[in-house]
């Protein structure tokens, strides 16, 4: 009975907006009795998180360092990222805390910032939180929009550098996408050179449609090496990056939006959950697997072909010699 009634209630709410509020974080968690994360320790592990010095990133390092992770937060600003910091700290239990400063819209920093990991004594898990939405078209130093530059070049380039260091421990990669990407299809084109008149929003719902292909192509292309690979998205989330890029939409669903703790939840969860129980290339919200489609034109776009596409244009961009998995 608590497995239909766990059921019903999943149903609905994932049939309806109200699964990304507040509300449907807090009937699921009661109704299925989530367990608490503190449930499967990460001692002795280390988890690096992009995105680290704000909103869910922030909350997503203070949760595994809570459960006794060590964390590395990967930032961009020197004071953000300082502060972050010092709160990750206080909330870390037993495990070390350090900062690396990255901007990951340049891909040399992010190389950069892969060999520094690489070579670390150990590294279980990459959580690629990091994420930028502008509402004007601007190349990074590499030429690339930036939007696509952070969101999909860079966890590519880190995913693809640390994937020795990943599978020495079994590790695991996390990816935090948005569910924005299901009014998207996958549009390689459109990832390098954006349609005019570029708007944000699609750009980046198109930049997530990506994450979420490329996290089934890594699951493959890491599943001999134990890697398992996880997409994730949060809800709608009260974050200062939505504040900021989306101000009437935070405005008009402020009381119903989720809090970054609800929010980081999955992430942290698929992060510390023993492995058997997840798989690998899973699609996530609210601790379980949900489609990477729901309408009917996005789903003829995700051809085998456009997969190929999408895996080499990444491949070329950031000078990883892979071949797309299954090819």
């Amino acid at each position: 009975m608590t497995y239909s009634l766990n059921s019903v209630a999943d149903a609905a709410l994932d049939a309806s907006l109200l699964g990304y509020t507040r509300w449907g974080d807090r009937v699921r968690r009661r109704v299925a009795r989530w367990e608490p994360l503190d449930a499967h320790r990460l001692d002795g592990r280390t988890a690096v998180v992009t995105g680290g010095s704000s909103g869910i990133g922030l909350t997503l390092a203070s949760l595994l360092a809570g459960i006794g992770a060590d964390v590395v937060i990967v930032a961009r600003d020197e004071s953000r990222g300082a502060a972050a910091l010092a709160r990750v700290q206080s909330a870390a239990d037993g495990g070390k805390v350090e900062l690396e400063l990255t901007d990951l819209e340049d891909l040399a920093q992010v190389d950069a910032l892969a060999g520094r990991l690489a070579v670390r004594p150990r590294l279980d898990l990459v959580l690629h939180n990091a994420g930028t939405m502008h509402h004007e078209l601007v190349r990074t130093s590499q030429g690339h929009e930036r939007t696509a530059a952070v969101h999909v070049l860079a966890p590519f380039l880190l995913t693809a550098r640390l994937a020795g260091a990943l599978a020495a421990q079994h590790g695991r990669v996390v990816t935090m996408t948005s569910g924005g990407m299901y009014t998207q299809p996958l549009d390689v084109a459109g990832l390098a050179e954006p349609p005019a008149p570029f708007d944000g929003p699609s750009t980046y719902s198109r930049a997530k449609r990506a994450q979420v292909v490329l996290n089934e192509q890594w699951a493959t292309q890491l599943g001999p090496d134990n890697v398992a690979c996880h997409a994730v998205h949060p809800g709608w989330v009260d974050t200062p990056g939505l504040r900021r890029s989306l101000p009437r939409f935070a405005s008009r669903l402020g009381p119903v939006l989720r809090s970054p703790v609800e929010g980081a939840d999955t992430a942290a969860w698929l992060a510390s959950a023993p492995g058997a129980a997840l798989g690998t290339g899973g699609f996530w919200h609210d601790r379980r697997r949900r489609p990477i489609h729901r309408l009917a034109r996005t789903r003829r776009a995700d051809t085998p072909a456009r997969r190929r596409e999408l895996w080499q244009w990444c491949a070329a961009a950031t000078g990883v010699a892979l071949g797309a998995p299954g090819s």
